[in-house]
């Protein structure tokens, strides 16, 4: 099992590239979810959310699982908390196109997205650092990347209403 934790920990692998796995690993969330939304029209909301909820749930456990295999409390191979905060933005774009509220090119909203993401997950805003720093364990490791999901999810809602 603890091999399974890992793969799914290290996003299959993606967090032992050795430049910016954080970034690559987002970056292919963004791909991956864009091309399953907008080209393969693989449009269920629902199950998005509970994919999305069970996901989360079983990360908690598979990243306290696969810590050990890593030297550091906070191992830069662990990205599955990327795919997690990158994924909720774009859960969120998903919605607001299926209820006609995005008023620029769905692509704008997709590399917002992807942006706004990066840009809270490496500069810690607080509550990001808050979990950042308060918990060197497999909570802090997911929940700063959730907060930082939840912020990029308030800017690309602003940005839908806005524009």
């Amino acid at each position: 099992m603890k091999k399974i934790n890992v793969l799914v920990s290290t996003f299959f692998g993606y967090g032992y590239l050795t430049k910016i796995p954080g970034t690559v690993t987002s970056l292919v969330t963004t791909v991956f979810l864009y091309i399953a939304y907008e080209h393969l029209e693989y449009t269920d909301l629902k199950f998005s959310l509970i994919f999305f909820t069970l996901l989360f749930f079983y990360s908690f456990y598979a990243v306290k699982d696969a810590e050990s295999e890593f030297k550091n409390k906070d191992p830069r191979q662990i990205v599955i908390d990327e795919v997690l905060g990158q994924a909720m933005p774009l859960i969120l774009v998903l919605y607001l196109s299926q209820n006609n509220q995005l008023r620029l090119s769905i692509e704008i909203y997709y590399l917002l997205s992807f942006i706004f993401f990066r840009f809270f997950d490496i500069l810690k805003p607080f509550p990001v650092s808050y979990f950042d720093k308060n918990f060197k364990n497999y909570f802090g490791i997911i929940m700063d990347d959730i907060m930082a999901g939840l912020y990029s999810m308030i800017l690309i809602y602003l940005i839908s209403l806005k524009f």
